[in-house]
């Protein structure tokens, strides 16, 4: 085991026992990221609200990561800092935020703003996780990033799953999310450090650059960002088309039926994160990759035209859509972390995040407002477009001579 891993703590149970403490700390803590847009349809019971608030529930989260990312870039946080600590004290500030929302309005700046600090706080939980998971990689870096991943994409469907069971007050959707978060501060604790564990021995902010400079971390970084587009507009708009498409089809309680569906769609992404990650490091980072947004764009491109359509049809491709459009995910973290410098991966998976969550703000806002123009089809086909691009950053990383590295020469 290396010095660095000694300083940040010895593994308490080994590779196992500890992945399997942070994946269940990530679940937990990233319940509160999405915790808004599963309150959603309960606040509307009681107040209204606009598309724009809406939005702003979602994307001002977004927003706080963008923040927290770029000061943890700047300053190399992740490979400076026991991961293990900062993420303890992230998931216990956004725990406090999430529990704030509780005594304020459902709508407003005050909302907005803490729901901005818990997005900052969710820089010291998910690029960190990943840099904790890439510590215990030995040959199945894609696998372990990918696990990691579906964590993320569980916690995140978690609050629909809550809301589904109706009847639930909007408050209590952020109290059983602060809880989570909490819980996930103390646990992490009990987390080794595997042996890859690798610290910067000073602040370098010039390493921030090396995601552009460098061409194939360049297009890592562009097939990421054309995941993202997708990503979490589709996470976040997905309940509302699909209360819209049960309401035209007649289907019995609209809103419920939806959360069920959404948290089935988004929490099948678990399984696509998971079959990614083993899949790409036995057949390479750049095929799964461009399979996988080549499927979720024709997804995508579908969706819209299914409204009204029978549910099970519906829900059918909404669960599809929701494994492709995760499944990639962790592929392009993997990528980060096989082609960086080992001393600045953990700034450069902060660096890629941040400028993935960035993109999101404007796919995010912009959906609503494609929709009003050219409906629920023209807003999936905009999302589209990104995989699209995506799928052409990957091709070029393939043939790129540095894609030797990856996945251990399987591109």
């Amino acid at each position: 085991m290396t010095n660095a891993a000694h300083r940040f703590g010895a593994a308490r149970g080994g590779k196992a026992a500890s992945l399997a403490i942070l994946l269940l700390c990530e679940v937990c803590a990233m319940s509160v990221w999405f915790a808004s847009g599963a309150a959603v349809a309960a606040i509307k019971d009681s107040a209204a609200l606009t598309a724009w608030q809406e939005s702003l529930l979602t994307s001002s989260v977004q927003a706080g990561f963008v923040a927290g990312t770029i000061a943890s870039a700047v300053l190399g946080l992740a490979d400076r800092l026991d991961p293990r600590r900062f993420f303890m004290a992230s998931a216990w500030v956004a725990a406090l935020a999430t529990l704030a929302l509780v005594a304020c309005p459902p709508a407003g700046p005050a909302v907005y703003a803490l729901r901005f600090v818990t997005g900052m706080c969710m820089a010291g939980v998910y690029p960190v996780g990943m840099r904790l998971a890439a510590t215990w990689a030995k040959g199945d870096l894609g696998l372990l990033i990918g696990l990691l991943v579906g964590a993320l994409t569980l916690g995140s469907a978690s609050p629909h799953l809550l809301a589904a069971f109706g009847g639930m007050h909007w408050t209590s959707i952020y109290l059983a999310a602060a809880l989570l978060a909490g819980i996930a501060g103390l646990t992490i604790l009990l987390c080794g450090v595997g042996p890859a564990m690798t610290r910067a021995a000073r602040l370098n902010p010039a390493a921030v650059a090396q995601a552009w400079r460098m061409r194939p971390l360049r297009l890592a970084n562009l097939g990421y960002l054309g995941h993202m587009w997708e990503l979490y507009a589709m996470w976040a708009w997905l309940a509302v088309f699909l209360q819209y498409s049960f309401s035209l089809s007649g289907a019995e309680d609209a809103r419920l039926a939806a959360e069920r569906v959404t948290f089935a769609a988004i929490g099948a992404g678990a399984v696509g994160a998971w079959a990614g990650g083993w899949c790409a490091d036995r057949w390479g980072r750049t095929a799964v990759t461009t399979a996988a947004m080549a499927a979720s764009a024709a997804c995508a491109l579908a969706m819209g035209w299914t409204a009204g359509a029978p549910p099970v049809l519906v829900a059918a491709l909404a669960v599809a859509w929701g494994i492709t459009v995760i499944a990639d995910s962790a592929q392009f973290s993997a990528s980060i972390a096989e082609l960086a410098p080992p001393e600045s991966i953990g700034t450069l998976l902060t660096a890629q995040t941040c400028a993935g969550f960035l993109l999101t703000l404007v796919s995010i806002h912009l959906v609503p407002v494609v929709q009003a123009t050219l409906g629920w089809p023209g807003a999936f086909s905009m999302l589209a477009a990104g995989p699209a691009l995506g799928c052409i950053a990957m091709q070029r990383l393939r043939r790129d001579p540095s894609a030797a590295r990856l996945a251990g020469g399987r591109r």
